[in-house]
């Protein structure tokens, strides 16, 4: 019999941990949540000061009485679940069902799943912190009144399915005023002049800049005739040479929001596939000679604070590795988060000297990615600033003035590592000039005038609604994955080009969610929610009082509802074809898996069919079927051909409707890092692809 008993959330976590506690300790799993509001009914008594109702799981019996039994058997019982408010809470809800004293030493937290770290932890146990445990649980009613009480309204007067919630409507609403400032969007003209310049053998671009001295901006094409007319010839004397050096700071280490954003941009992965690699990480791999280790620290956190143990590591690390001249000097200081708990460290390797080349036998291709991501960004914080030399040249004709810009790294610093993405996939790049006098002559040797429009703002990807989710202070770390998905799952946005664009059903909702429940959708209101929450964990707020305050509106709000929201009619989508089987129009409907076509006279007929997108390309195996675009198990696109399987070409890049002139093979459109080609699938021919 082990004397003392661990229980943690998931088998994984459970393995990992019992080999470092040795054979006095037995480590089980509740596999999460054991206890939860009923699915059935609100759970909530708001006559008796919010008094949830909690109940056992469904199929989480046979889980908890495995559980009672080893506490019984035991000395003592530690709860080690998740180092957050839903960590605690899960460990409140084991306390109360196993008969442990919430005020006993029982709750042991650590931020990463490493010997040291779960040995230390054992060493300082403490009570269950029922501020943290009170601030979940007015998490999870408010959100079962709202999603309780607004999502049957939306089932009678819309259709079934469908739901509402205060972080998930806010995100649609975001969505859906992006997509109107895009249709209201009036672009307006402005232009530009470029010209390449030619100094000895050397070439350069520079661009116009203004009339004596003074900038000037662009608007017609007057202006651009106005300013080429003051040109006289091709010279240009060098006005003026302005040399500087600049430092550029390496980004902090990652929060769960950057590194949701960083994980979007680098390596084209959802937020909820993020979580999911990273809680793998988190709990445990099996490397071999050291077994399974915990090789990120925990991964919601919105902190980018670092212990001092692995600063002195990484350190170190970089000294070996690069040079003692690569290592930060001092501290930088923190920016803290004004939304920030600050509650865990920055999501970091556990140790910086498992690089990621040494754990690449042991970890999948998804997850070796990620923890790469995570291990350069955190090597890269601890490193010097990069330096760089930048030179601003002016060049006059006639008061006319063109400037160049040109910037070189002198050193590298953590560039050497790593450099953060943008969301435009745009990087700095080095453009070297050449050297220039003061008063030099240079020639040009081409002006272009080019005209340009200005852009209404991008729709949201993931990971740019992940940053203003954040910005507004609305939802926490754990919060963002599961918004996303649920937001797509309910049919209310969807993704196109990986930009988030509102359904016609996700702006009824809306429409009706504004008209009834303003306050639900007020971006301040809800970030001043999620503060209130907060002050609970902080124990300067009392979660009956916060609940009751939002309460009162609230159910002044559903009775107006109750009684004066209309009925909307959501029209089927007409597919553009009759049913085989029956004649009858197919419609687009929304499933599990995204849009399909369905009979509309069902449940008459229940004819449903795929929707095939066609590229326009004959089939270059068969020469008689169409090319068209798929998806495979994990959605990603491919192309083959429609008489499959009769036929059974495919390609995950897309061809397109030439061939090619050395070999006379198929050409396809070749996705690189930076934009696209068109490339033969036989020979090497190549051709840049015309934006």
């Amino acid at each position: 019999m082990s004397d003392y008993l661990v229980i943690v959330e998931s088998p994984a976590k459970a393995k990992t941990i019992e080999r470092y506690l040795g054979k006095k300790y037995k480590v089980k799993a509740s596999m999460g949540h054991v206890i939860d509001l009923p699915k059935s009914q609100t759970g909530v008594d708001v006559e008796n000061n919010f008094k949830p109702k909690y109940i056992t799981i469904r199929g989480k019996g046979p889980v908890l009485k495995e559980l009672k039994t080893a506490a019984k058997k035991a000395k003592k019982v530690y709860l080690a679940a998740d180092p957050d408010r839903e960590g605690e809470a899960i460990a409140w809800h084991l306390a109360n069902s196993l008969d442990i004293d919430i005020h006993s030493d029982c709750r042991v937290i650590f931020n990463e799943i490493t010997k040291d770290a779960i040995k230390e932890s054992f060493k300082h146990p403490r009570p269950i912190n029922m501020n943290l445990v009170d601030a979940q649980q007015a998490r999870r009613i408010l959100d079962r009144l709202v999603g309780y009480n607004i999502s049957p309204l939306l089932w009678k007067k819309v259709k079934k399915g469908l739901s509402a919630g205060r972080v998930q409507s806010v995100a649609v609403r975001l969505i859906i005023d992006r997509e109107n400032e895009i249709k209201n969007f009036v672009p307006e003209e402005y232009w530009s002049i470029e010209g390449l310049f030619k100094k000895g053998k050397d070439t350069f671009q520079a661009a116009f800049y203004g009339i004596n001295d003074k900038k000037k901006k662009l608007q017609s094409e007057e202006d651009v005739q106005e300013i080429l007319g003051k040109l006289e010839g091709n010279t240009f004397i060098v006005q003026s040479v302005t040399k500087k050096e600049r430092k550029r700071n390496p980004a902090r280490p990652f929060t769960t929001s950057s590194l949701q954003q960083e994980a979007a941009r680098k390596l084209n992965f959802r937020a909820k596939k993020t979580m999911m690699l990273a809680q793998q990480l988190y709990e445990g791999i099996d490397i071999g000679k050291e077994g399974t280790v915990g090789l990120i620290t925990y991964m919601r956190t919105d902190s980018t604070r670092v212990s001092e143990i692995a600063v002195k590591e990484a350190a170190e690390y970089i000294t070996s590795q690069y040079g003692k001249e690569y290592v930060a000097s001092g501290i930088r200081k923190e920016k803290k988060n004004a939304n920030a708990q600050d509650a865990h460290e920055a999501i970091r390797p556990t140790s910086t000297m498992r690089a990621p080349g040494a754990l690449k036998a042991y970890l999948s291709r998804d997850q070796l990615r990620l923890y790469r991501l995570i291990w350069e960004r955190f090597v890269a914080s601890q490193m010097a600033p990069a330096v760089m030399d930048t030179v601003t040249v002016n060049m006059v004709n006639n008061g006319v003035t063109f400037r160049a810009n040109g910037s070189q790294i002198k050193f590298q610093g953590f560039m050497k590592v790593y450099v953060e993405g943008t969301d435009d996939q745009s990087e700095e790049k080095e453009n070297v000039l050449p050297a220039f006098l003061e008063g030099e002559k240079v020639q040009s040797e081409k002006i272009n005038p080019k005209q340009h429009f200005t852009q209404p703002p991008p729709r949201y990807t993931e990971a740019r609604l992940v940053k203003t989710l954040e910005e507004l202070g609305i939802g926490r770390p754990s919060t963002y994955a599961p918004t996303l998905d649920t937001i797509q799952r309910r049919g209310y946005v969807a993704l196109d080009n990986k930009r988030f664009v509102p359904t016609e059903l996700g702006e009824v909702v809306i429409e009706l969610m504004m008209e009834f429940f303003p306050d639900i959708l007020d971006v301040e209101f809800t970030a001043n929610m999620e503060n209130n929450l907060d002050e609970i964990e902080e124990g300067q707020a009392e979660w009956v009082k916060i609940i009751d305050d939002f309460y009162q509106n609230f159910e002044k709000s559903l009775k107006i509802a109750e009684s004066e929201m209309r009925e909307v009619e959501i029209k089927d989508e007409y597919a553009g074809e009759d049913c085989e089987k029956c004649g009858n129009p197919m419609v687009i409907k929304m499933g599990r898996f995204g849009k399909f076509m369905a009979c509309s006279n069902f449940p008459d007929c229940r004819n449903t069919k795929a929707i095939v997108k066609e590229i326009g390309v004959k089939c270059p195996s068969c020469k008689e079927g169409n090319v068209i675009e798929r998806k495979s198990k994990k959605k990603r696109i491919f192309y083959g051909c429609d008489r499959y399987p009769e036929c059974d070409f495919l390609s995950w890049d897309k061809p397109i409707n030439r061939t090619c002139p050395k070999c006379d093979h198929i050409l396809v459109e070749k996705k690189l890092k930076k934009g696209k080609q068109i490339q033969c699938v036989h020979c090497d021919y190549k051709e840049k692809l015309q934006q």
